[in-house]
């Protein structure tokens, strides 16, 4: 498949990177300007596959999308803990602890992979976090609901959200964005 081939060469190739790249300079650059108010409260919301972690090993065997998505594999993957962090949002994660800005992964995965997200995680790079949230069995509805429903409940715990990073539209709009949105590229899949 001629569509295949194009993704693959963008992912594998430089263009994926530098297009990240520049989205986390960007970021990077409002980051530095913040004025952290030093309680703690101050967060970034990182979404968790394919902005912190890469799925890209998993989906470079299985046509980069082109292909039916098999949920059991997919999961068979997930379980396996091995994906290596996204490298430029890891830079970006690593400068925001820096600055004094905690983090916050809001993920679309379920609660039952806490435990190998968590491992994942660190394993990656990410060894230090504020809340880790997962979706419940029970939550049916949109990822932007999903999304948006986690942000307002840190928003009225008192958390005051500066930056919010994620590889879908699901993760960046809805309410309680945040007060600046990044968007990484991911033509590899869409989550409504």
């Amino acid at each position: 498949m001629a569509c295949e081939s194009y993704v693959g060469h963008y992912m594998l190739g430089r263009q994926y990177r530098k297009d990240s790249g520049m989205v986390v300079f960007e970021a990077l650059a409002y980051a530095q300007g913040l004025n952290p108010a030093g309680d703690g409260k101050d967060i970034w919301v990182f979404d968790v596959d394919e902005t912190s972690l890469s799925n890209l090993p998993y989906f470079a065997k299985h046509g980069f999308g082109a292909e039916a998505l098999n949920l059991t594999r997919a999961n068979s993957w997930v379980y396996e803990g091995k994906a290596p962090a996204q490298p430029e949002s890891l830079k970006l994660y690593k400068k925001l602890l820096s600055l004094g800005i905690k983090v916050v992964f809001i993920t679309g995965r379920s609660e039952a992979l806490r435990n190998v997200t968590t491992e994942n995680l660190h394993n990656a790079g990410f060894h230090t976090w504020e809340k880790l949230n997962l979706r419940e069995s029970s939550d049916t509805g949109t990822a932007v609901v999903y999304k948006s429903n986690a942000r307002k409940k840190l928003e009225k715990s008192g958390y005051r959200i500066v930056g919010n990073i994620g590889d879908q539209w699901s993760d960046i709009l809805g309410t309680n964005v945040g007060n600046r949105t990044f968007k990484l590229p991911n033509p590899i899949y869409y989550v409504s």
